[in-house]
């Protein structure tokens, strides 16, 4: 395995709001509580969607007096543990310091940088994927690409199909813009794989899309080419999209991670792989992808539409609104190198696939793991009657281990009713810390267990 330079990492929870950038600070909130209310009226969506939840933990944080010793351990966002290649970071100097880069550029992205990908997503689903330039679209971030696609899709008042445990980020996008949206809740006992069978019950003349994130945040699971093939007949059967964010695509060390862009004809079986024996892709199927987690640039923002060159016209409109195009220096300068950079993206997803494993064998015996992949590992706290919310804000307040609970990533309930199964996950992200990390906190939890006096499973 390549050797992975890691990022230095902050021991205090400020330092780590700092370079989150996501923390609203005591002061920045004092200052915000004395301003001068707005004579005017704001955006009764936004004032429906919720507000980002990752800063409630890094506010949990803050009360942990760190030391030396004992120094916070982050295993809450989804951020890369080692920065990009030196050849990343001389080509993005060299690319913003060069004064055409500063102009406009196509909204689609660089001719250079799309076909680049083609290569790559050939390398990923297999040298038969029917892919070509003008299949994609290159945006700022994926994000932006999910709210692009939204808004493409559906109008206020449709509904588009969301798995629960969902990421937050796409249910905030739905509420803002005014789509339902309708929940698929997926559970433990089935490895947090949603069902194709419960998704078909929900299927309204409203509905326009299907969303699934694998392998998913925040749960990990890694669905089979089998289930992604079987929700894609589901979507072209009932006329809705079939929309799979893959922004941790390349963490998939052991197999495809589906079949979806190659036609039946090409030699696999359809019954297997692909939706039916005529299936295209283009009539039903719309992949996003992220270039932070795989090339380690989240900054940077870039992101991936794949979808079918008859809809790019009308997702241009809307990315000419929201962006006009992605940002031109990162594209100019990724373009070349992509082909190089595969031996890095391999071996930083070797080195996450280890410390899934190692978070695994160190996790202390009541901890369980429900599901576990990409950046994430979702798992079932041992403290009886006890919410998720509860438990990890003592693990930040009192251990300095910050995680998110499963309430972050699904509809707010009442934390002082009836705690359920569903209540008691907690999302630990093994990306962002070294292998040494991962077994402090493995000994922290286990602390925790007679630390905090609850009774135990």
């Amino acid at each position: 395995m390549a050797a992975l330079t890691r990022l230095p990492r902050p021991s205090s929870a400020r330092a780590l709001f700092s370079l989150n950038c996501c923390f609203l600070r005591p002061g920045a909130r004092a200052a915000r509580n004395m301003a001068t209310k707005p004579a005017f009226r704001l955006s009764n969506a936004i004032q429906a969607t919720g507000r980002p939840p990752i800063p409630q933990a890094y506010e949990w944080a803050e009360s942990y007096a760190a030391t030396p010793a004992r120094p916070l351990l982050d295993m809450s966002q989804g951020v890369p543990g080692v920065p990009p290649p030196p050849a990343v970071l001389d080509a993005l100097a060299k690319s913003a310091a060069t004064p055409q880069n500063c102009g406009y550029i196509p909204n689609a992205g660089t001719p250079e940088l799309r076909e680049a990908m083609v290569a790559e997503m050939k390398r990923a689903y297999g040298a038969d994927a029917d892919v070509t330039p003008d299949d994609l679209a290159v945006t700022a971030g994926c994000n932006l690409a999910f709210v692009a696609v939204a808004m493409t899709l559906a109008d206020a008042g449709d509904e588009v199909i969301l798995p629960v445990p969902w990421y937050f980020n796409h249910e905030m996008t739905l509420t803002m813009l005014g789509i339902k949206p309708v929940l698929l809740h997926t559970y433990a006992r089935e490895g947090f794989m949603p069902s194709v069978e419960r998704c078909a019950a929900l299927i309204t003349e409203k509905t326009k899309a299907i969303v699934l994130v694998s392998p998913n945040n925040p749960t990990g699971a890694i669905y089979p080419p089998s289930l992604i093939a079987s929700f894609a007949k589901l979507a072209r059967d009932r006329h809705v999209a079939l929309v799979l964010d893959e922004t941790y695509r390349d963490f998939i060390t052991t197999h495809a991670p589906h079949h979806l862009f190659s036609k039946p004809s090409s030699g696999r079986a359809a019954t297997e792989h692909t939706p039916s024996a005529d299936w295209d892709w283009r009539s039903t199927f719309i992949s996003l992808f992220s270039f932070s987690k795989s090339y380690c640039i989240p900054g940077h923002r870039l992101g991936l539409v794949c979808a079918s060159a008859e809809i790019m016209p009308s997702l241009n409109t809307a990315l000419d609104s929201l962006q006009i195009c992605a940002p031109r220096p990162p594209q100019v300068a990724l373009a070349p190198l992509i082909p190089s950079l595969r031996p890095f993206v391999r071996a930083t997803a070797e080195a996450v696939a280890h410390r899934h494993t190692l978070f695994k064998e160190r996790l202390p015996a009541r901890w369980k793991i429900g599901s576990q992949g990409g950046y994430y590992a979702f798992v079932r706290h041992p403290f009886k009657g006890k919410h998720a919310n509860e438990v990890c804000k003592r693990l930040a307040q009192e251990t300095g281990v910050l995680t998110l609970p499963a309430g972050f990533f699904g509809p707010k309930g009442e934390e002082d009713k009836t705690v359920m199964d569903e209540d008691r996950w907690v999302r630990f992200s093994v990306a962002n810390v070294d292998d040494r990390k991962v077994e402090l906190v493995c000994e922290r939890l286990a602390e925790s267990e007679q630390a905090f006096g609850w009774e135990l499973d």
